[in-house]
């Protein structure tokens, strides 16, 4: 298995400097070709959604579908897979931002009742508890 860094991932997709996106595209396709899995952690899934938002304009419709593909891509192994896809669901349905999701279902999974946060759009969400 091979990890990949956010700013792979970002080359990748959003092929904006022709030699890191070559390098990248390389990788994940030799990748494929020997069966080699490619490791997503929760870290990189939040700050690809904060880099194509912040830096590059993407829309909640675009990052909503960009993670959907992600998870959907067998060669992914997806750090929490079940907690990120249970996280974009709400993501696409809630004011929170993905980290605060993905916290909040992580936390749900490893026995949290909730997570507590001043974040009023957190907050709306049903794995957290608003102060």
């Amino acid at each position: 298995m091979i990890g990949l860094d956010t700013n792979v991932l970002v080359r990748y997709l959003v092929q904006d400097d022709p030699v890191q996106a070559g390098k990248a595209a390389r990788l994940i396709e030799q990748a494929a070709d020997h069966g080699d899995r490619l490791f997503v952690s929760c870290i990189v899934l939040c700050e690809l959604v904060w880099v194509l938002s912040g830096c590059y304009g993407a829309t909640k419709p675009e990052l909503v579908e960009v993670l959907g593909k992600i998870l959907d891509t067998a060669q992914f192994e997806i750090e929490h897979k079940d907690c990120a896809r249970a996280a974009l669901t709400d993501f696409r349905t809630h004011r929170a931002d993905y980290a605060d999701c993905l916290a909040g279902r992580i936390g749900r999974a490893l026995g949290c009742r909730s997570t507590c946060s001043f974040d009023k759009g957190a907050g709306a969400l049903p794995t957290f508890t608003p102060l």
